[in-house]
């Protein structure tokens, strides 16, 4: 007997689920935060090599311009991840030569986006926080949202969804077709999904 109320997964997240590996069921299919917050954890993982499989369907559904806010915020946690540093995940050096043209497009504008936000912090003079206690979490679902939401800078510091908020709340400057303003409504359950 099939549940009417749950959702089975279809199309971009069920396939993604697939090629990174993922059963049914691990994910919630029906919302594209957790399933591209999921894949990109999967996909960074050194030892799983499935991250240019992963990279090649992101660089397929960049070919309908539909898929454009799905495939960023994908590409922005996967960068998240690999800026860690971690010896488990991929470094972003190792993942750039993965990407396909439109892919790297979007990874740029995510980069730049970042370092924005960066350089405003840092004129702001209001110090940044050290990256240490979100890398020492032992919840792995905890984990998997923190190390997807924020990034270690080259210092050790972290930059967070917080600050890319604060940053386009002040600016006035999102990414091109992306704001972390939505983003942030929808982790809370606030906005449209």
């Amino acid at each position: 007997m099939r549940i009417p109320w749950r959702r089975r997964p279809v199309g971009r997240s069920r396939r993604f689920l697939d090629i990174a590996g993922l059963k049914p069921g691990s994910a919630d299919s029906t919302d594209d935060l957790e399933v591209c917050r999921q894949v990109a954890f999967r996909a960074a993982e050194r030892d799983l090599g499935v991250t240019a499989e992963v990279l090649a369907f992101v660089e397929e559904l960049l070919e309908d311009e539909a898929e454009y806010e799905f495939a960023v915020a994908f590409l922005e946690n996967l960068q998240n991840v690999a800026s860690h540093g971690l010896d488990t995940f991929r470094s972003l050096d190792e993942i750039r030569p993965l990407l396909g043209p439109r892919s790297l497009v979007c990874w740029d504008t995510v980069a730049t986006f970042w370092d924005a936000v960066a350089d405003w912090r840092l004129r702001s003079g209001v110090p940044l926080e050290s990256s240490a206690q979100i890398l020492s979490v032992q919840n792995e679902h905890l984990r998997m949202l923190l190390w997807t939401t924020n990034r270690t800078l080259a210092n050790g510091e972290k930059l967070g969804i917080a600050d890319a908020v604060r940053y386009e709340k002040a600016v006035g400057s999102p990414m091109p077709g992306y704001s972390h303003i939505d983003v942030a409504l929808r982790i809370a359950g606030q906005g449209p999904l």
